[in-house]
């Protein structure tokens, strides 16, 4: 979870996707923690850098996944500072930033919308 000085949070859209989610990934060998994980993930994708001692865990969530129909995603949570710019890259294919507290009508995954965006306003 990134927000902006509005304390809008940073969302994502996957090439070929249709709906956005908070940025990140799946752990690769050699990434030793899930901080390194972020860290590589918003790097690659986004091209930001996170500020690591600024993460506060907020916890284990999970839901059916966005992207891959019959799954469960299970997502370690974190809210961080991140410096832009912020530049769509990689498999990225779109970002936005949205109001928390009135997400309006973009297409948002479910974990996102019912369990991540309620905890930010």
């Amino acid at each position: 979870m990134i927000r902006d000085e509005r304390g809008h949070v940073l969302l994502v859209r996957k090439r070929g996707a249709q709906v956005y989610q908070q940025p990140g990934g799946k752990r690769d060998p050699g990434d030793r923690d899930d901080l390194h994980t972020l860290r590589r993930e918003l790097h690659e994708e986004l091209g930001c850098t996170m500020d690591e001692s600024s993460a506060i865990c907020l916890g284990t969530f999970s839901a059916p996944a966005a992207n891959e129909p019959g799954w469960t995603v299970s997502a370690h949570v974190y809210e961080v500072r991140a410096e832009g710019p912020f530049v769509v890259q990689a498999e990225i294919e779109s970002l936005v930033w949205v109001d928390p507290a009135a997400p309006g009508d973009t297409p948002i995954a479910r974990l996102s919308r019912e369990q991540l965006l309620p905890l930010m306003h």
